[in-house]
């Protein structure tokens, strides 16, 4: 008799965890909708979302910023560096893209790192980069010429009072020991 009763227990403890077991599933799948829906209900997720990022990106065509471009190259740097134009006008929120030619001069290949700097200091806030040379190292083969675009957007929350914006690099070798691949 204890044999049976032991039995029956095993069975009834088998069966509660399977349906725990399917329940737990279930449970699973269902808080891929619920999060969802907890997602869209914030903002993080759907049309909220998308009517967030469309506000962010409005033209402020009521003024213009004129943006000057500098380039510099650390002493010793056997390179030519510059802007293929020295300034724009722009408006704010507006997607913008311009180029600098950079070229060694040596008969070596060199690795260089552009550092980029901005005035008025509170622009770094408000310039934001979506392509950028200066976000890898350049390797240039000996002789070598290259254009290289930067594409950004001058953000509309810049203030009303700043009508000039520079935008300097300053190309820096780069010791062989720090040097890295390409990702």
């Amino acid at each position: 008799m204890a044999l049976v009763s032991a039995q029956w227990e095993s069975r009834v403890t088998a069966a509660k965890l399977a349906v725990i077991a399917v329940l737990m599933f279930g449970f699973g799948f269902a808080l891929i909708p619920f999060y969802k829906k907890i997602c869209v209900a914030v903002g993080l997720y759907g049309p909220a979302q998308t009517q967030q990022v469309a506000a962010n990106t409005q033209v402020d065509a009521s003024r213009l910023v004129t943006v000057q471009f500098d380039t510099n190259l650390i002493p010793g740097l056997p390179w030519q560096f510059m802007p293929l134009q020295s300034q724009i006008r722009v408006h704010p929120g507006e997607l913008v893209q311009v180029e600098f030619e950079v070229s060694n001069q040596s008969a070596r290949a060199i690795t260089g790192r552009a550092i980029p700097s901005y005035a008025p200091q509170l622009a770094a806030l408000h310039v934001q980069k979506l392509q950028c040379f200066c976000f890898a190292q350049q390797t240039l083969a000996p002789g070598e010429r290259r254009r290289m675009p930067v594409v950004f957007v001058l953000d509309p929350s810049l203030p009303a009072a700043v009508e000039y914006v520079a935008l300097s690099y300053t190309f820096f070798e780069v010791p062989e020991s720090q040097q890295r691949e390409p990702v």
